[in-house]
């Protein structure tokens, strides 16, 4: 799904930053230039940033419940 129209940036490119090393939503935007216009996708990338680092610091087995 598109996450930021202005920047066509998916949720899918925000995973795959994190799972390539970013750690923060200044680290994804730095990158992807995600939140950078309007500003709009700024809160639904902050939760995909927060539930993929919670997937991947998890103890194998477990899972993230929101």
């Amino acid at each position: 799904m598109y996450v930021c129209i202005c920047k066509g940036i998916t949720d899918k490119a925000i995973r795959n930053a994190v799972l390539d090393g970013a750690n923060s939503f200044h680290d994804v935007s730095e990158q992807l230039g995600v939140g950078s216009q309007c500003g709009q996708c700024s809160c639904v990338a902050k939760t995909i940033i927060e539930d993929t680092l919670n997937e991947i610091t998890l103890p194998a087995g477990m899972f993230y419940a929101a």
